[in-house]
């Protein structure tokens, strides 16, 4: 069976056309076929076929009946311009072939493409009673004959063209499937070294991402039961595999085929869906109101209802402050310490059921620490609680938690969506899942889920299953990188696989395929002696780079707390102007260096990133307070957030560190990458 894509036909085709359809995807299995997708480009070939021997074949299907024959024939005999059989059919060819020729050079010299005119409900001898008698007639037309079950001998011979290198071949895609490049300004990747400048100078779609793009895309199929009802579709990536991308080309495909549907797009953080939203916009030239964006949170931050009043959750020192008074009121002689408490809360209040009785016999595998007494725990969990309502303060954790209860109790309605896409769906705790699943339309809704599985909810012992989510045969897996360079990427893997056993609990990632990555320039280390350094040389450099003429917007510094983040911004303000640097939280990209938490970077990219305050991080790990359940949690999530920060950079990946070095880091550096 010959490699499609889409696999599937996507809404109502012409019978003639899904027909060939059908046909061409019973090909041998070292065929690979398109289907012309594109909505906005209506008058183009419907197939393009690639053989074996690389040589491609441009085919338009003809809805023309027999009843449309003698007409036609008799036409040619007159004077005028009148409609002839297949008339505008070889001209779509004709004209698609000029503008390849147009748009495009071949480095290896004239190359051609064989074109076929295909009537699937005409004979072929009726075919040359109506077409003038020409040798070697261009374009080939072929008849029904050419889609019965032995007519696969009557196509091969009419690849005539000459076989295409992949230059050759990412050109004719490139003109074909519009839908798969990639202008330069959405990606981080290095610019393209063309051997002519009038080549292809934009990026494709790799086959296994456009796969993941064209999987799944026909809104009007039933329902799947195994998905609860609805569509479900997963792609598991690595860092710099086009995730993000695909979900926004996926995203407006859907919005061009059904303009009136409903559709959700939901992230965890805001600088992530702020920079979906700008690079949509630069893809489209808009954003549609029928497309909604938010992070989880703003999502329940708009349906909450008018009683009980929303209340601005309280922030992380206010939060952290009255945990740590519940901990000591009922466990500082214990030997859970007050992270431990403030982990054990958000992973309670995370599950779909929150209660003492569900709590008492909730599997907690993968958590990180044992509890010898969970009933003292959970005593410390409800004495926060209280003090909470006793201040009348809302968390954010209890947001999700209240926005379920609302839909359990009708206090509000949820009008669902036809489709709802996740990016970065790792960091999506159970109970938001469970509030996801109620949001997507029973039966023909469809729901997409991108995530990196090298970081989330599997450090916690989860699973898609255990979401509730049966994932086999609806997901797939993107291994090679695009975004990054292979230095760059080494460094981040081995750096991993050093601080994480591969015996250990945490071997549930994709393992990136290197071959062929980009070469570029090692990550830097700049050891430095104080904080204060620190900001000082980090400012001094992004100011060196602008006088160099980079862009601001190719720049990003990701700091391990949000105190460091502030004083980045005034640093770099101080040194280029008040509107420099901001945190992307606040702002839409635009040009400016951005500069954000760890937490906060998940999904961002850039040619240039700047990690700091990292020694914060390796500090902690060295506290003599910590057991080493507690020591062991805490390296694993600190080994993911430097990888995933250090994975974030395009080109060039710059690390400050203050104090001397962790041999985590030394040997990294010393060994060369």
């Amino acid at each position: 069976m010959a490699r499609i894509f889409p696999n599937t036909p996507i809404g109502a085709l012409p019978a003639c056309v899904l027909t060939v359809f059908r046909f061409l995807k019973t090909l041998p299995d070292d065929y690979t076929v398109w289907h012309h997708l594109t909505p906005w480009e209506k008058d183009a070939p419907d197939y393009l076929v690639l053989n074996p021997q690389s040589k491609a074949m441009l085919v338009k299907v003809s809805g023309a009946a027999p009843k449309d024959i003698n007409p036609a024939a008799q036409l040619l005999l007159l004077e005028g311009d009148y409609p002839v059989l297949g008339e505008i059919e070889n001209q779509v060819l004709i004209q698609f072939l000029g503008q390849l020729r147009s748009s495009y050079s071949s480095p290896a010299g004239e190359w051609e493409i064989s074109t076929v005119v295909l009537f699937p409900n005409i004979p072929e001898k009726s075919l040359w009673q109506c077409r003038p008698i020409v040798k070697d007639p261009v374009p080939v037309w072929l008849g029904q004959e050419a889609i019965k079950t032995d007519g696969f001998a009557q196509w091969d011979t009419c690849f005539q063209g000459s076989s295409l290198n992949g230059y050759a071949i990412d050109q004719l895609r490139a003109c074909f499937t519009p839908e798969v490049v990639i202008p330069p300004d959405l990606t981080t990747r290095p610019p393209i070294k063309r051997p002519l400048d009038a080549g292809l100078t934009k990026y494709l779609l790799d086959y296994d991402q456009e796969a993941v793009l064209k999987s799944d895309l026909d809104l009007q199929a039933e329902g799947e039961a195994y998905a609860r009802n609805f569509h479900l579709s997963l792609v598991n990536g690595v860092a710099g595999s086009g995730k993000t991308l695909l979900l926004l080309y996926r995203l407006r495909l859907l919005y061009s085929f059904y303009p009136n549907k409903r559709f959700l797009v939901l992230t965890h953080n805001r600088p992530l869906n702020k920079d979906m939203q700008a690079r949509f916009h630069r893809l489209t030239g808009g954003l549609p109101k029928g497309i909604e964006w938010h992070t989880f949170n703003s999502w329940c931050h708009k349906h909450w209802p008018k009683e009980p009043a929303w209340q601005n959750p309280i922030g992380e020192v206010k939060r952290n402050s009255l945990i740590h008074s519940a901990w000591r009121q009922t466990l500082e002689s214990s030997n859970v310490s007050s992270i431990m408490l403030r982990s054990e809360i958000d992973w309670a209040k995370d599950q779909i059921e929150f209660s003492r009785e569900t709590y008492m016999k909730a599997d907690r595998r993968g958590r990180g620490f044992r509890l010898t007494d969970r009933k003292q725990m959970w005593t410390a969990i409800e004495y926060f609680q209280t003090s909470l309502a006793r201040k009348h303060w809302l968390d954010w954790a209890d947001v999700p938690r209240w926005i379920w209860s609302f839909i359990q109790n009708g206090s509000i309605e949820i009008e669902p969506y036809d489709v709802v896409l996740v990016d970065e769906a790792q960091f999506f705790a159970p109970l938001w899942f469970e509030i996801v699943r109620y949001l997507v339309k029973p039966s023909v809704g469809h729901l997409f889920l991108a995530a990196d599985p090298t970081q989330g909810f599997l450090r916690r012992g989860g699973s898609w299953k255990s979401l509730g989510f049966e994932v086999r045969g609806r997901s797939d897996h993107l291994r090679r990188s695009y975004r990054t360079t292979m230095e760059i990427l080494n460094f981040a893997t081995l750096f991993y696989r050093d601080r994480i056993p591969r015996d250990g609990d945490d071997e549930d990632i994709l393992t990136p395929d290197l071959y062929s990555m980009p070469n570029g320039q090692i990550p830097l280390l700049i050891p430095l002696s104080s904080s204060q350094d620190e900001v000082t040389r980090l400012a001094n450099e992004v100011a060196a780079l602008a006088e160099q003429g980079v862009p601001l917007r190719d720049l990003l510094v990701l700091h391990a707390n949000w105190h460091g983040v502030k004083t980045l911004i005034s640093a770099i303000q101080a040194r280029l102007g008040p509107n420099a640097a901001w945190d992307p939280k606040l702002q839409y990209p635009g040009e400016y260096v951005r500069v954000t938490t760890l937490n906060a970077g998940t999904g961002l990219e850039a040619p240039i990133v700047f990690l700091a305050g990292l020694h914060e991080l390796f500090e902690r790990e060295q506290s003599l307070r910590l057991s080493d359940e507690e020591r062991e949690e805490m390296i694993l999530e600190n080994t993911r957030k430097i990888y995933m920060a250090a994975t974030r950079a395009g080109q060039r990946l710059v690390i400050t560190y203050v104090g001397e070095l962790p041999k985590d880091l030394s040997q990294r550096f010393d060994s060369g990458l």
